[in-house]
């Protein structure tokens, strides 16, 4: 237990191509892209801090979404159904427990996503991408998984460095690499963090094998040890370095 001083804590949230880091400081960094109506992107810049942070602009493109793959046939045209699909098919939640969705703007929102009622949140963040209309899911995030190495479409390559800080039970989190089209991860490990709670820093360096695409993920998860099932997800978008 602590001496009650209050937790820094910091939650990054990505939403319609926004990133908002925040930190219990008050520091805030909001990153943007503005749609103009025509269908483009365009970016812009707010900032309030009372120190540098770092954040990552999640440009409005197909190739930017984790899911579904953009080989796949399949297409979403309501934002809680991309959600609940990213959570199952991709994620791997069993029969989870899935939220209305909450706007962001006209284009993007989240879903919130529980293994059950009264489980861990895991946000799921969902956008319209190009001019289809349909959805996609840019990644996901728990707060007791907040990943700061690599960010989100950060180039990495093998062996890949991760770094946070996290809270888990028995201060155990599962780690993949995963490649677009691939079910089978390019590489999977466990980790220790805080527990019991207590958010605690983690460092991790895994090698993985030779992808093919040129785009995947960095997934983070935790086990119930209720039922042995998935319990949150952080899923951050990156891209393979060339060999």
């Amino acid at each position: 237990m602590n001496d009650g001083a209050p937790r820094r804590r910091r939650r990054v949230v990505w939403i319609a191509g926004i990133v908002v880091v925040v930190l219990a400081v008050g520091a805030v960094v909001v990153l943007v892209t503005r749609d103009d109506g025509d269908g483009t992107d365009r970016a812009a810049t707010t900032t309030t801090r009372t120190q540098p942070l770092p954040a990552t602009t999640i440009p409005g493109a197909p190739s930017t979404a984790v899911w579904p793959p953009a080989s796949s046939t399949v297409v979403y045209h309501d934002p809680v159904a991309a959600a609940k699909g990213f959570a199952v098919d991709y994620v791997g939640f069993t029969d989870p427990v899935v939220g209305e969705f909450r706007a962001g703007d006209s284009r993007s929102g989240e879903v919130s996503v529980r293994p059950d009622a009264t489980g861990p949140e895991t946000i799921v963040l969902v956008r319209q991408l190009g001019t289809a209309g349909t959805w996609s899911v840019l990644g996901s995030q728990t707060a007791n998984l907040l990943p700061s190495v690599p960010v989100a479409l950060a180039s990495i390559s093998s062996p890949v460095t991760l770094r946070g800080t996290s809270t888990a039970f028995e201060a155990t989190v599962n780690v993949e690499i995963r490649e677009d089209g691939n079910s089978q991860p390019l590489a999977k490990t466990t980790f220790m963090g805080g527990s019991n709670g207590q958010m605690g820093p983690y460092e991790a360096t895994i090698a993985y094998a030779p992808p093919h695409a040129t785009s995947g993920a960095v997934v983070l998860f935790t086990i119930s040890p209720k039922d042995g099932h998935i319990a949150e997800a952080t899923v951050v978008r990156v891209r393979f370095a060339a060999p």
